[in-house]
């Protein structure tokens, strides 16, 4: 596949919609990250966007997505089937969807999966399962790994990069409540 064009680059950067989304945009574009996980993937607009945003010669990127596809519940934000991210994300690169809860999911894979170039942790994943994740995705990353997460807010809201420090404490938290 190749390269995005400019006109998209701009367009994806300045003025894609939402715009909380644009620094992600900007951060894969930049670092052309190899290796990208995902927890909820939600209508899957973003990770389409970013998968065409990392093509460029050469290998295609890895993707992994964890959601909960046809596990949701009514509660639970809009989402795809799996058959449906299938159908829609394997041609934008190396693409691997795993259903479930995204704890029991890293738990039974963080040993498998590889480290990973870039972190996304959307808003859409659940807090309770999400408190249980972190010690397991702190397997998954090396010194120069870029954790985003997106923060809480009716409007889908901004996405902040997790510093190391943090991911540390939220993993030992996580770890005391499970124990």
């Amino acid at each position: 596949m190749a390269g995005m064009g400019f006109v998209r680059r701009v367009w994806l950067t300045r003025l894609s919609k939402p715009a909380a989304e644009r620094p992600l945009y900007r951060h894969v574009l930049a670092a052309r990250p190899r290796r990208i996980l995902e927890i909820g993937l939600g209508l899957l607009v973003r990770s389409e966007r970013i998968l065409q945003a990392c093509a460029h010669g050469g290998e295609p990127p890895h993707y992994v997505g964890l959601d909960r596809f046809e596990g949701r519940t009514t509660s639970d934000p809009p989402g795809v089937s799996l058959k449906t991210a299938h159908k829609r994300l394997h041609a934008l690169g190396r693409v691997q969807l795993v259903p479930g809860n995204a704890d029991a999911s890293l738990a039974r894979l963080c040993n498998h999966l590889g480290t990973f170039d870039l972190v996304l942790v959307s808003a859409d994943t659940d807090e309770r399962h999400l408190e249980r994740s972190w010690f397991f995705l702190q397997r998954l990353l090396t010194p120069t790994t870029t954790v985003f997460v997106e923060q809480r807010t009716p409007q889908g809201g901004p996405w902040t990069t997790l510093p190391r420090q943090r991911l540390d404490a939220l993993a030992a938290h996580g770890l005391r409540r499970a124990g």
